[in-house]
């Protein structure tokens, strides 16, 4: 059952929703008594007044009208009969924090978990509704998984559930009434004002709803599972984004499917540093605001390292191992993202990729630039480098910046080794995350990085003659055919 404090944030939520209610009936009732005792006393009606005033109230009336949530899937829907071992967890966590089951679960395209009531109005006639993200899946263990969703289980367990349609739908209709009223002069005004003190005694109420949910998690999962949990999501989330940007979109972009899941969990291997320092950065400097819906990480750590550790089971899989079949999942949901496209994506490895996707793509750019690469061998790198604008005037960039010339210049050479490489008998070893290397009798050559780091000093002359020697590509020209 909710404890009192709980029960004390409802009743305020409740009362502010009401507060606002009031706010607009008294403005609304106010804007219409004026043009009643226009009528009544002064026995005229003044024209500009009485219709802005009528409009005024019309828009603040037709702005507090409660819309009905229209609920759109956010991705496919998992089924417990497809994935009996993922709905054993979700079940074993709703019997322990005394919670039904939600009506519909899905699979959604991003670095979090969440339930919600949806559909009905005002909350009202909802059911309810969880979200599992695919990457968070593939990035938490099933021990840690196990607590995040004791943590989504605890807002129903709170009933924050149900309190959230009425908060978010009064903040839905605080931003439409100040919206229709921008127009009219200072009348949005009081409600600008009430607005901003409603979200942010609302947002405290949200972070005291993180932190209760969080016990809860502690209490089913550990609270060395809830902390590494959420450690694990905000790391994760950090890369999700570089990862879907820079790996995922190109693939799908020429037509292939890699596999996602399981790239995104080698991409953060991969930079398992970095995301292990922004992590650190947050624990060690994290900050709240008042208008943050969420206490910053390093209060929800240090609130669950402070509890005593009660529960020991720990299951280091990972907790996308839960999906009975993963590669079709991350299908169902690329149709849901881009139902005209999903279907016709060819499926592609990562360690294929490159060959099937990216030399394609290089050996187009080589071969743009044929004339200005004629000559060019690796051995000659250095001298091209160091006469780099009259190599750069030989190319076609009439539509590229000055300012990005040299780097486009670097890549030109770049896709022209690597094409040459390929050609010459050279094996390509890349993954999520890693530079395009190319292999051949133990000789290992980034063509991406030769010409940025003899720029920079970081490769001599000396040391780039020697690998070309060792690699028997000094000759070799850039040039195809």
């Amino acid at each position: 059952m909710p404890d009192n404090s709980l029960k004390r944030r409802a009743v305020l939520a409740v009362l502010l929703m009401f507060g606002f209610y009031a706010l607009a009936f008294a403005l609304a009732g106010a804007l219409f008594f004026f043009v009643y005792a226009e009528v009544m006393w002064a026995h005229e009606l003044y024209l500009r007044p009485t219709i802005l005033c009528v409009v005024a109230a019309l828009a603040i009336l037709w702005s507090i009208v409660p819309r009905r949530d229209k609920f759109e899937a956010p991705g496919p829907r998992l089924t417990e009969s497809e994935h009996p071992e993922l709905f054993a967890v979700l079940s074993e966590v709703a019997t322990k924090s005394e919670q039904e089951m939600p009506a519909d679960v899905y699979l959604v395209g991003d670095v979090n978990a969440w339930v919600m009531q949806r559909g009905g109005v005002m909350g009202f006639g909802s059911r309810r509704v969880m979200g599992l993200g695919l990457p968070l899946l593939e990035a938490v263990t099933i021990s840690q998984f196990r607590a995040i969703v004791a943590h989504e289980f605890g807002h129903y367990h709170g009933g924050d559930t149900k309190l959230g349609p009425l908060i978010y739908r009064t903040r839905e209709a605080i931003g439409r009434t100040i919206e229709n009223l921008s127009s009219q002069g200072f009348l949005h005004k009081p409600f600008l004002w009430y607005g901003r003190f409603f979200l942010r005694v609302t947002q405290a109420i949200s972070r005291a709803q993180e932190l209760a949910a969080d016990r809860l998690a502690a209490t089913i999962a550990g609270p060395r599972a809830a902390a590494g949990a959420l450690m694990a999501v905000h790391g994760a989330a950090v890369a999700y984004g570089t990862y879907w940007s820079q790996e995922v979109v190109p693939l799908l972009g020429s037509g292939y499917r890699p596999p996602i899941a399981n790239g995104f969990s080698r991409f953060v291997t991969h930079f398992a540093d970095a995301v292990r320092d922004a992590v650190d950065h947050e624990l060690r400097e994290g900050k709240s605001d008042v208008f943050d819906s969420h206490p910053p990480l390093r209060e929800r750590v240090e609130a669950l390292k402070a509890l005593p550790e009660e529960v020991s089971t720990d299951d280091a899989r990972l907790a996308s191992s839960l999906l009975r079949d993963l590669s079709a999942a991350e299908l169902a949901l690329l149709r849901s993202l881009a139902p005209d496209r999903a279907t016709s994506l060819e499926q592609v490895a990562w360690e294929e990729a490159a060959i099937k996707v990216y030399l394609p793509q290089w050996q187009s750019r080589s071969a743009e630039h044929a004339k200005a690469l004629l000559g060019v061998t690796p051995s000659s790198l250095p001298q091209v480098v160091r006469e780099l604008p009259a190599f750069i005037d030989k190319l076609t960039l009439r539509e590229v910046p000055y300012a990005r010339r040299n780097d486009e210049a670097a890549l030109i050479l770049g896709c022209a080794l690597a094409s040459r490489l390929y050609a010459d008998g050279w094996s390509c070893d890349t993954g999520p995350g890693r530079s395009v290397v190319f292999e051949k009798d133990g000789q290992s050559i980034e063509p991406f990085s030769i010409v940025p780091q003899l720029t920079n000093g970081e490769l001599t002359d000396v040391v780039w003659s020697d690998r070309c020697r060792a690699g028997g590509i000094e000759t070799l020209s850039l040039v195809a055919g």
